[in-house]
């Protein structure tokens, strides 16, 4: 695959993370089944905790919303008052949170207790953050040509720092000018991209987005900001349409900044 070159305006890159700076595979195989199988004993170990207690929380207010909303959940709700026994509780945590992950959701509530697992994992040496080959020396590279470089993923701000601090690079989180999560708005809503953009004080035409799902790649494009799909192993199939309307690449390192040294 070619060199692909961004506008000359382009003065900050965002980054997806899943497909694009990572592999799927470790998402899919390494983070979640994480999750799936330390649930109970993480909830069990740190349920009378503040950080605990706020994740179930907010695990709660999503469950009514979701009530609200109509949506298909596990019938019971939520509940952390002194008068439950702790057991059933952690139970109904349980079932809530694994009903989210098998539905693929991106509920704020549920990342932020992910996040929490996730971190206890990394800081004990039980996980350790993939990256592609090509992609730490070439964030340094734009970085040396003057770019921001900024991640925004579903997964939360704290998930990504984790990742990205106990990489398997090492700590590189000084690599990055920026995170965003799902608390900027959705991937796949336009109004998010410019979001990013008034928070990081560029206009949209200045940012170029790289991911791997086009679902995230039109909203940003009609927000007016550039995108370039990153086709890697294990990524969705692309349509014929798809590929003549994209800008592709298969490795960060064919990314290039016209004008830039």
């Amino acid at each position: 695959m070619a060199t692909v070159s961004v506008p000359a305006c382009t003065n900050a890159l965002l980054l997806d993370i899943e497909g694009t700076t990572t592999p799927i595979t470790f998402v899919k195989d390494i983070l979640f089944p994480y999750i799936r199988e330390h649930l109970e004993d993480y909830l069990s170990t740190h349920w009378e905790e503040d950080e605990c207690k706020q994740d179930v929380h907010l695990l709660k207010k999503q469950v009514e919303e979701d009530i609200k909303q109509n949506r298909a959940c596990p019938v019971h709700t939520l509940d952390q008052t002194v008068h439950t026994d702790e057991e059933k509780a952690i139970r109904e945590v349980v079932d809530n949170v694994l009903w989210q992950m098998a539905a693929d959701r991106k509920t704020t509530a549920l990342k932020q207790l992910q996040g929490h697992m996730w971190r206890a994992a990394y800081a004990a040496g039980r996980i350790k953050g993939e990256v592609y080959q090509d992609v730490v020396p070439s964030i340094k590279r734009w970085r040396r040509q003057g770019l921001k470089v900024y991640i925004y993923s579903s997964g939360s701000v704290e998930a990504q720092k984790l990742l990205f601090g106990y990489s398997v690079e090492g700590d590189v989180l000084d690599l990055f000018d920026g995170h965003f999560d799902t608390n900027i708005g959705a991937k796949v809503e336009g109004k998010s991209y410019e979001r990013i953009a008034e928070r990081i004080g560029c206009q949209p035409e200045e940012i170029t987005f790289l991911t791997d799902v086009t679902r995230e790649a039109k909203p940003a494009e009609d927000a007016g900001v550039n995108v370039v799909v990153v086709v890697r192993p294990g990524n969705m199939e692309l349509t014929d349409e798809e590929r003549a309307h994209y800008n592709l690449i298969t490795s960060f390192s064919q990314l290039e900044v016209m004008g830039s040294a």
